[in-house]
């Protein structure tokens, strides 16, 4: 039994807009019986929120099925850390992820009442709203011995103007201010590997659908998947060639990937 994983950005859609053939390879999953998991980067919305845009994109998908670096954050923090009170430096789906998890929230407001100080745990992931303010107190709270957690490593992100500056951008900054090496959770790492095998259960082989030799092709080498790379995202074939990560396939987009599916399993 093959298990899929699917990255998003990229993959099945570029900002809003769908890419060709990404509902038809879902759609013939799920009427295969095969499992598959969405598995983003991008933490700025939960899986719920990402199973309204898929759905707006005319894609079902169980909430479930969603898998975002803010969860597996989420998920590995409970398990792994002292608890603690936690500053965001994220979006939206970061920050309820952050109040899921139980332990209390320190705002920006609260940072500036010196409540800084209280912070045990400062979260970092793409933040579409960032300002000084924020890096300035995720520096000062991770200087007073607060742990460092980036949600995913990506530099950029693929949207309909071009590339995005990424959550990776930011937590370099906070590296370059504080001199500490965070703990980044998503792909090509092991707490979102984790997250993904659980989701799929029990399966022979586990093929993972990505845009990025760095963060996805790199994620699929290092725990023995088998990789695929789509070009409708950021890695190119030209970077292909220069990188000594090597997918196992490239195919131009999704759609590719249907004719492929049907070839090895029927």
């Amino acid at each position: 039994m093959i298990g899929i994983i699917f990255d998003m950005d990229g993959v099945v859609y570029r900002g809003n807009q769908r890419i060709e053939g990404a509902k038809e390879a879902i759609e013939y999953l799920k009427e295969k019986g095969i499992p598959f998991v969405f598995l983003t980067n991008n933490s700025t919305r939960t899986p719920k929120m990402y199973r309204e845009k898929l759905l707006s994109m005319g894609i079902d998908v169980p909430e479930e099925r969603i898998v975002t670096s803010g969860l597996a954050a989420r998920l590995y923090i409970k398990e792994h850390m002292e608890p603690g009170k936690v500053f965001v430096i994220g979006g939206k789906g970061l920050h309820e992820e952050m109040e899921n998890l139980g332990w209390g929230t320190v705002s920006l407001e609260e940072c500036r009442e010196g409540k800084w100080k209280e912070i045990r745990h400062v979260v970092v992931g793409l933040d579409p709203e960032l300002t000084y303010e924020k890096l300035k107190y995720g520096t000062l709270a991770i200087r007073n011995g607060a742990s460092f957690i980036g949600t995913n490593p990506d530099t950029t992100y693929p949207a309909e103007e071009g590339l995005y500056p990424g959550a990776g951008a930011i937590i370099a900054s906070l590296k370059a201010s504080t001199d500490r090496e965070p703990l980044i959770i998503g792909k090509p790492n092991e707490p979102a590997c984790e997250v993904v095998k659980t989701k799929l259960g029990n399966v022979d082989e586990i093929w993972m659908v990505g845009d990025r030799l760095d963060t996805d092709i790199a994620f699929a080498k290092r725990f023995g998947m088998k990789a695929l790379m789509v070009l409708t995202g950021v890695s190119t074939l030209n970077d292909v060639e220069k990188s000594e990560v090597k997918p196992d396939l490239v195919l131009p987009s999704i759609k590719g990937l249907l004719d492929y599916l049907k070839a090895v399993v029927e």
